[in-house]
């Protein structure tokens, strides 16, 4: 499912920092240092986190011309874990993401605007084939950094956005004796993005 802090590589304690960003640029996002993390409630009681483990994208950035920026982002619905084998296969399975028929989620983005900290970062998002409108709060971009090793350009972000899963088609529940029901409707998404200049 489907919002970003993004966590840099260890190695990053010895980046040395960059110019912040002067001019458009494009960057693409470094699968092994982003996460895209969920959570959802459980019985009423607490909240399931969970990750998907394969995501990449593009993201258009002109500092001077926010609003001119573009995002696209796509993830493996079969990468979903929840540390829990049985759940990650209730997961994969009709009743949920339905990896065999919809094996993808993805976000496009429609609108960016400047705020405060980041951008309010709007678009469509897929899941389980079908398409709404979400907005992400992002936070950063942050100024660039070129890594001793690659010698490559990185920047990091953080979106966060929350969404209903049945709007999605992500229906499935079961009632319990106190009268709630197992997994909640509301679901946090929690983007940490890596970026690397192309």
């Amino acid at each position: 499912m489907s919002t970003l802090r993004f966590p840099l590589a260890l190695a990053a304690v010895t980046l040395v920092a960059a110019p912040a960003f002067a001019k458009p640029g494009t960057w693409e996002i470094d699968p092994s240092h982003s996460t895209v993390g969920f959570s959802v409630r459980h019985l009423g009681v607490s909240d399931v986190h969970g990750a998907f483990g394969t995501v990449t994208g593009t993201v258009v950035y002109d500092p001077e011309n926010v609003q001119t920026s573009t995002v696209t982002a796509t993830v493996g619905a079969d990468s979903v874990n929840t540390r829990e084998p049985k759940r990650d296969g209730h997961l994969k399975s009709p009743d949920f993401f339905d990896v065999a028929k919809f094996p993808t989620l993805t976000f496009k983005s429609k609108k960016v605007v400047k705020t405060a900290t980041g951008v309010a970062l709007s678009g469509d998002l897929t899941i389980h084939g079908v398409t709404k409108e979400v907005v992400f709060a992002v936070t950063g971009p942050t100024p660039p950094v070129k890594d001793p090793f690659m010698q490559k350009l990185h920047s990091g972000a953080v979106a966060e956005a929350k969404i209903n899963r049945k709007d999605f088609g992500l229906t499935w529940n079961k009632a319990i004796e106190s009268g709630g029901v197992v997994v909640g409707e509301e679901v946090f998404i929690r983007l940490d993005i890596e970026l690397l200049a192309k």
